[in-house]
């Protein structure tokens, strides 16, 4: 895949400008569609992927970054680009068999991680009066 190379080049799909009433998120799709994935943020993919749109480019590259940090973020809250790929349909999961299992892998760091440290705070929180 060429990252220089926006949504549209990439499909070949024109979804054209946003109508004069257009919505702040539909005007914010359709500019992301034209713009080039190697400039995407990680608010950029959460938000298109929430919109289940362009998954089959935009899923790759948000599992590459929660490789390199779970807890990558967005403009929203710690995590949100984790949470945005748990929302993914299932349909997608089923043809993308070799995706689910790498983002299965990465689901199981987190929980993994998460159970090692919740116990640890727990004392921690304890040991020093915190609540």
């Amino acid at each position: 895949m060429d990252f220089n190379k926006s949504l549209e080049e990439i499909d070949g799909e024109n979804w054209g400008d946003p109508d004069k009433g257009a919505t702040g998120l539909i005007r914010k799709c359709l500019a992301l569609r034209r713009k080039p994935l190697k400039d995407f943020s990680n608010d950029d993919l959460t938000r298109m992927i929430l919109q289940n749109k362009s998954l089959n480019y935009l899923v790759p590259i948000a599992m590459k970054r929660l490789v390199e940090n779970p807890l990558n973020s967005g403009n929203y809250y710690r995590g949100d680009l984790l949470c945005s790929v748990l929302k993914v349909k299932k349909n997608f999961w089923k043809e993308n068999p070799e995706l689910q299992e790498e983002f299965d892998g990465i689901v199981l760091d987190v929980v993994l991680a998460y159970e090692t440290i919740v116990p640890l705070i727990k004392v921690y929180q304890d040991t020093n009066n915190l609540k």
